[in-house]
């Protein structure tokens, strides 16, 4: 699963822009040429660039086969700069530079039935994997968890296209609107369920589903930010195909001290989420701190992200 940025971006426009939500805007975009956009699969998600060293990643939230991309996009509070420098200068007309669509969240079509769960702004993979499972003819359920319906983006589409199948959850209904994941899991031993969201929201999920006795082959998820602890203690850092080795402090990612030794490292959440800066290990154990590769991907030890996880010895041989 290793990843990186793709090195050929595509020039788009923003075509259209809504206000679904006083915190939601929804943004169509378009090849600045008018070509159309490269195809995408259910749970592909591009990135988007903001600068030169700000990159941040969006789901896709139309139906796959269209050959323009729509993002809904949260202006968080939280932010570090992406999302609240897209509300604020992505207008209708404006142009941005985005790559072609990547995808760690693809659908398991074949699955008997399928379980959506979106909280907040992470329905917006789930409507694309909704979309192309009506598609497809297959049994789904679509669950939409919002602090309330005004809050909540995107309700009219969801309702007109899913209808039975959507299943709406607000936290101002009480107990009546809570979701119930070890429940729903229960009640569908073979389904595959998916995830996305507020990374507290998902780890409850995920862990109610395996409590269910859902196989983790069958529960699939996607972060899109986290908490990270990079902390621990220093160790040695080989970059092999640079020819650079530097030590990396208590307090400092592996992917600042190659930047400081001047080893161009592709990076973009800084939280472990994206996979953009996952780099080969030759030699040594990482201490694996990201929510990217998988357990079975982590066992394997071949993998690290530079951007969080360490070494749980005191040197690293890595391909960068």
């Amino acid at each position: 699963m290793t990843s990186s940025i793709n090195n050929t971006l595509i020039q788009a426009c923003v075509t259209r822009r809504e206000e679904h939500t006083d915190e939601i805007a929804v943004f169509e975009l378009a090849a600045a040429d008018g070509t159309p956009l490269p195809l995408f699969e259910a749970g592909a998600h591009i990135d988007v660039v903001l600068a030169e060293d700000l990159i941040r990643q969006y789901s896709l939230s139309n139906a796959p086969g269209e050959t323009v991309y729509r993002l809904g996009i949260l202006n968080d509070p939280n932010s570090r700069g992406g999302s609240r420098r897209i509300h604020e200068q992505l207008t209708a007309g404006a142009e941005l530079q985005i790559s072609a669509p990547r995808n760690h969240f693809p659908l398991q079509m074949q699955a008997e039935h399928s379980l959506l769960i979106g909280g907040g702004i992470g329905i917006t993979p789930m409507i694309a994997m909704a979309y192309a499972l009506k598609a497809a003819g297959r049994s789904f359920e679509l669950h939409y968890c919002s602090r309330s319906e005004s809050k909540a983006a995107f309700l009219d589409e969801l309702k007109r296209e899913f209808d039975e199948r959507l299943v709406l959850h607000f936290d101002d209904a009480g107990d009546a609107g809570r979701i119930d994941p070890a429940a729903l899991a229960a009640s569908q031993p073979q389904a595959h369920l998916y995830v996305c969201g507020p990374s507290g929201f998902m780890d409850w999920v995920i862990a109610q589903a395996k409590v269910a006795g859902l196989a983790e082959s069958q529960i699939h998820f996607e972060y899109f930010s986290a908490e990270v602890d990079i902390s621990g203690e220093a160790f040695e850092v080989f970059a092999e195909t640079s020819g650079v080795t530097v030590q990396v402090g208590p307090h400092e990612s592996i992917a600042a001290a190659l930047k400081a030794a001047g080893v161009k490292v592709p990076m973009s959440c800084e939280e472990g989420v994206c996979g953009t800066c996952i780099c080969d290990v030759l030699e040594g154990t990482p201490d694996h701190r990201d929510h990217f590769l998988t357990d079975e991907e982590k066992e394997d030890n071949d993998q690290i992200a530079l951007c969080c996880s360490r070494a749980k010895g005191g040197r690293l041989v890595i391909d960068i």
